[in-house]
């Protein structure tokens, strides 16, 4: 009983995150993952997650830190269970907010695994010696991804239409339902238009797609998991560890890369799709080797200094 009155309010809680902020279904799968955790917690402790108490929480948060769980998963945690008593707070379920006395964990500043230019090249290279409708298909994706940057679910939901020979810009739809411009060069819609030659071996008895890589999946499209084998499988083709590839590392490939050759931190962080500019930052490992090799290079005294 104290389960399924718990289900209601979080499934009315997911409702209005997609019905009034427009979340994408990973994140919302990631809410209800996160908060059924919690839910087992309380019914093991016999309470009931409406009116659980933030000494509950505290408990709660606890555990996660005795299983050794990591900083940004309990960061991740406690921001949904921060967003559902605001949320019940807000539809009078609850008078007051419990987990407004808890603080999230301190992150560590990892910074994030890149691949160097040679090995994305050799990716490129590897994918390129496949002509066969796989092959260029997955030599399509990497390029697009490596040449824009697009987050993997940007990625695998581009529309038919959204590469066009005469347009040098994507117009993605990313997090929040908000669309922003990315450039894309001739190397990566050269591959794409190759691909569309034989992208009608992928809709497999559909009648037709909108989705620029289209599949038999429940989404209609080519899944993250899929794209993930794909580039791991070719990461060993490579002679690359296929551990350190995935779409995600090549994101932080395009904008490391686009930073050590000079760009504009502001205008890397428009093409992520970054709200703040302070997620961007953490690419700035980047900057400041480059700072270091510049007076290492030209400063009188460097020889002392580095």
């Amino acid at each position: 009983m104290i389960e399924a009155h718990q289900s209601c309010h979080i499934e009315t809680f997911l409702e209005m995150l997609v019905a009034e902020r427009g979340l994408a279904a990973n994140t919302i799968e990631a809410y209800e993952r996160d908060l059924t955790e919690f839910t087992a917690f309380c019914v093991s402790q016999g309470k009931d997650t409406a009116s659980a108490t933030a000494r509950d929480l505290s408990l709660y948060m606890g555990k996660l830190c005795a299983d050794t769980m990591s900083a940004s998963t309990q960061a991740r945690r406690l921001s949904a269970l921060k967003q559902y008593y605001k949320f019940l707070q807000a539809e009078a379920i609850r008078r007051d907010n419990p987990s407004t006395i808890l603080q999230s964990p301190k992150k560590g500043k990892n910074l994030p695994k890149i691949l160097s230019e040679a090995q994305v090249t050799l990716l490129l290279e590897t994918a390129a010696v496949d002509e066969s409708a796989n092959g260029l298909r997955l030599t399509a994706l990497l390029e697009v991804l490596y040449a824009t940057g697009l987050r993997v679910s940007e990625l695998i939901s581009l529309p038919l239409i959204s590469v066009i020979d005469d347009r040098d810009v994507l117009i993605v739809q990313g997090k929040g339902k908000k669309e922003r411009m990315v450039p894309i060069g001739r190397p990566a819609k050269q591959a794409v238009k190759a691909y569309k030659k034989v992208r009608s071996n992928f809709l497999r008895g559909l009648n037709k797609s909108s989705w620029l890589f289209p599949s038999n999946s429940k989404t209609g499209h080519l899944t993250r998991q899929r794209l993930g084998q794909q580039l791991k499988e070719l990461a060993l083709k490579a002679g690359i560890d296929p551990t350190k590839v995935s779409p995600h590392v090549l994101r932080h490939a395009f904008a490391s890369h686009l930073l050590a050759n000079g760009a504009d931190l502001r205008a890397v962080q428009q093409m992520l799709g970054h709200s703040d500019l302070s997620t961007t930052q953490i690419y700035t490992h980047v900057l400041d080797e480059r700072l270091r090799k510049v007076v290492g290079d030209f400063h009188p005294l460097a020889h002392t200094q580095f």
